[in-house]
């Protein structure tokens, strides 16, 4: 059995091993794959029965073109990368990896807003450059702290992990509520489901936690922006399309929002003219909330029993019908 990974870097830039998923057959893995030449995926794939993505896309052109194609394995939870259509016309098991970083994004979340509201990277940098030894008081800062007791967590979406987010904020006192498109169950007192509007409009944090699909795409815009409070913080951790880049950027800019952290952009790596790079009180990191080490070996052991499971003629988080 041949396997191809197409960009195993990511996962993997030298600190796990691919022993596993080798045993399993004939392993060849690229650290890259040009996104945008469709030519060289074909000819990366070439006679493979079996591949591993993470960020580059497998359309039409792609299946029609590798015949011996047998299944797909994104490295990933979001799979849209992968035309399922196409691959359901081609006969291609499609699987995801839907569990793997619950913690590890929950907490990274939780990262984003704790330096927004405590700015310990602002404050570390500070004390370097000699503020504090230059000071008169004992203490100082550069800019006002935040305390979360009391404050109002507002969460889009309620998977696993807003659910471990909606933890973390009850944790720090804070008041947790959430808005999903269909209602859930959920025993917890502390925690309330409402509408978007209501959300909106309460919240002093929201944070984002729903795929991209049409109807999310660009769901923060100057609109629902508008029903936020002037002093909230935005968090996302999703997907980059989610808010409107420029709307968001627009708000910051003219103290129609307190402050944003973004761990993804609506183009990965960030295009360099995207309005958030230039909006103040804007925080962004590139998309690393999945990747600690432990979350990527966890990653790595689930794709691994993934195909394992096909070659054994089970299901195993199969995304196609």
């Amino acid at each position: 059995m041949k396997i191809v990974v197409l960009d195993g870097y990511a996962l993997n830039p030298g600190d796990l091993d691919w022993g596993e998923l080798e045993k399993l057959g004939e392993c060849t893995i690229y650290d890259r794959t040009p996104f945008t030449d469709t030519a060289e995926i074909i000819r990366r794939i070439g006679d493979a029965q079996v591949v591993l993505t993470n960020k580059t896309p497998l359309d039409a052109q792609v299946f029609a073109a590798v015949p011996n194609l047998q299944y797909v394995g994104v490295l990933a939870t979001g799979y849209n990368v992968v035309d399922l259509a196409a691959s359901k016309e081609a006969g291609v098991t499609v699987t995801n990896i839907p569990t793997y970083g619950t913690e590890a994004v929950a907490q990274f979340t939780f990262a984003l807003l704790l330096e927004i509201t405590s700015h310990v990277g602002l404050h570390d940098r500070l004390v370097h450059e000699g503020r504090w030894s230059a000071n008169p008081d004992f203490t100082f800062f550069a800019k006002p702290l935040m305390e979360l007791q009391g404050k109002t967590l507002g969460l889009v979406g309620f998977g696993r992990i807003a659910q471990k987010v909606a933890e973390l904020g009850h944790a720090f006192g804070m008041k947790v509520i959430f808005y999903n498109h269909r209602p859930k169950e959920y025993s917890q007192a502390w925690l309330k489901q409402v509408e978007l509007d209501e959300l909106l409009a309460q919240s002093d944090v929201i944070s984002l936690h729903v795929p991209q699909t049409p109807e999310t795409t660009e769901m923060i815009d100057h609109k629902t922006l508008a029903q936020m409070k002037d002093t909230a913080i935005l968090l996302n951790t999703a997907r980059g399309g989610l808010i409107s880049e420029r709307d968001v950027a627009d708000a910051l800019n003219n103290d129609k929002l307190a402050a944003v952290a973004v761990d993804v952009a609506a183009q990965e790596p960030i295009n360099a003219d995207s309005p958030l790079l230039q909006a103040k009180n804007c925080y962004i990191t590139p998309h690393i909330a999945w990747a600690p080490l432990e979350t990527r070996e966890r990653l790595l052991q689930i794709a691994v029993a993934n195909l394992q499971a096909f070659f054994d003629g089970a299901t195993k988080n199969v995304v196609t019908d």
